[in-house]
């Protein structure tokens, strides 16, 4: 699933010095409409602060890291009964 992401701007009075920046992010599919054509579709729509969104994808880092090295060992098991004689 792909994203399409940008900031969010805000058409109001801001009251504070420091505003928060915000971004939008569309969650995205790929399908087919009725003439057969490749399109892209938002699922859904979600709001949050920049901040917010660094620290989610930063954890979904870890968690994609972790999952690496976990497969990097499971394959390290393979090739070396594969190369046992």
């Amino acid at each position: 699933m792909a994203k399409v992401i940008a900031e969010k701007t805000k058409e109001q009075e801001v009251i504070a010095v420091d505003t928060i920046k915000m971004v939008e992010i569309k969650h995205t599919r790929s399908m087919q409409d009725a003439s057969g054509k490749d399109v892209e579709v938002v699922d859904w729509t979600e709001e949050k602060s920049v901040d917010n969104a660094i620290a989610d994808c930063e954890a979904h880092k870890a968690n994609l890291e972790s999952q690496l090295s976990e497969c990097e060992a499971e394959l390290a098991e393979y090739i070396a009964i594969r190369d046992a004689e």
